[in-house]
């Protein structure tokens, strides 16, 4: 039973922070641009959202390789949107990715012992 709700911890933070994350895509369309502006605005905002997407894919078949790209993509998030500035961001935005990695490797790793 400890396993199985292991199993689940780190893909449901892992979707919530995405969905999270997605919310703030919906600031693409305030402003007065054309409607076709903001569609692509909206979907280049989406850009690290379908990344984190194609990483909890990779973490889902795979989750000791999944687990370390999403620890990689913390660390790229935390660089790329300098959460390092503040606490706060970096709390939101870089922990949580960390914390779903570290929870897929942990799983890979009692899983494998419960196997053995």
């Amino acid at each position: 039973m400890k396993a199985d709700k292991l199993f689940w911890i780190p893909r449901m933070l892992t979707i919530i922070f995405i969905l999270f994350l997605s919310l703030f895509a919906l600031d693409a369309f305030s402003g007065e641009a054309p409607f076709y502006e903001k569609l692509a605005g909206f979907f280049i905002h989406l850009v690290p959202s379908f990344i984190l997407v194609i990483g909890l894919a990779i973490a889902w078949k795979r989750p000791f390789a999944g687990g370390c790209v999403l620890i990689l993509l913390s660390l790229l998030f935390t660089l790329q949107f300098n959460t390092y500035r503040l606490v706060s961001y970096f709390l939101i935005i870089s922990v949580p990715l960390f914390v779903a990695g570290v929870l897929f490797i942990v799983f890979h790793v009692l899983a494998k012992k419960k196997t053995t």
